[in-house]
């Protein structure tokens, strides 16, 4: 299948955008997700998934609609996590798939233009994801998280220099990255960072989200361009 129009263009954002908040209410000093990502996306973040693993389908629905209302007018990309329905509801720019979720081949056949999203914490992992027509590969968790329960050792920096030089296709690095893991990951290879605490459990969200912005943006300017979105056969 060839790469359509829109998926290349919202894979150029995705390229661009550089700090990929994921939300979790629980997990936002008691603040709801909308606040969160209001403040996010005045500070410039410009992609975002809705994960809030808890809450049941209908509200998650709901808040599905006020999220994509918030980016839609800021000019952001929204990515729903596991739920393509509601994901198709709410005409989302794409969805994010676990290894337990939705299959990637299949939810490609469906949506053609969106940007999928893979969760790997191996090479084996990553390359099936990228044979199977993922947008890109989330590389994690890196060091220890409360967001995620892992029963394995933390991939680190080395296990990104496992993994990322077998990928064709943009990948992202998620798992406990703060403002001070940013410079390593660049040097290391990557560009976009995914981060759920360091944002919304910061006491300011909009000066956390600007400071990662910097940081990224400044550890960018020292690596190669970035990878582009692959073309899918």
């Amino acid at each position: 299948m060839s790469e359509t129009k829109k998926h290349m263009t919202r894979m150029r954002r995705f390229n661009e955008a550089g700090l990929y908040l994921v939300t979790s209410q629980a997990m936002s000093a008691g603040r709801r997700t909308e606040q969160i990502v209001a403040n996010a996306l005045s500070a410039g973040v410009r992609l975002v998934q809705l994960r809030e693993k808890e809450m049941p389908v209908a509200a998650f629905l709901e808040l599905a609609r006020r999220i994509r209302h918030l980016t839609a007018e800021a000019g952001a990309l929204m990515i729903v996590n596991d739920r393509i329905d509601v994901a198709l509801a709410v005409d989302a720019d794409g969805v994010h798939l676990g290894q337990d979720d939705f299959p990637i081949a299949e939810a490609r056949r469906l949506a053609p233009d969106w940007i999928l999203g893979a969760s790997s914490h191996s090479v084996e992992e990553a390359m099936a994801a990228q044979e199977a027509g993922a947008s890109y590969v989330n590389i994690g968790p890196l060091f220890p998280t409360r967001t995620k329960q892992w029963g394995s050792e933390f991939l680190g920096l080395e296990g990104l220099d496992r993994i990322a030089p077998v990928l064709r296709l943009p990948f992202t690095v998620m798992g406990g990255i703060k403002a001070g893991h940013i410079a390593d990951l660049a040097a290391h290879g990557a560009r976009t960072m995914a981060v759920v605490t360091a944002v919304t459990a910061a006491p300011d969200p909009a000066v956390a989200a600007a400071d990662l912005l910097a940081r990224i943006a400044a550890g960018r300017t020292r690596e190669e361009p970035c990878r582009c979105a692959r073309t899918m056969s």
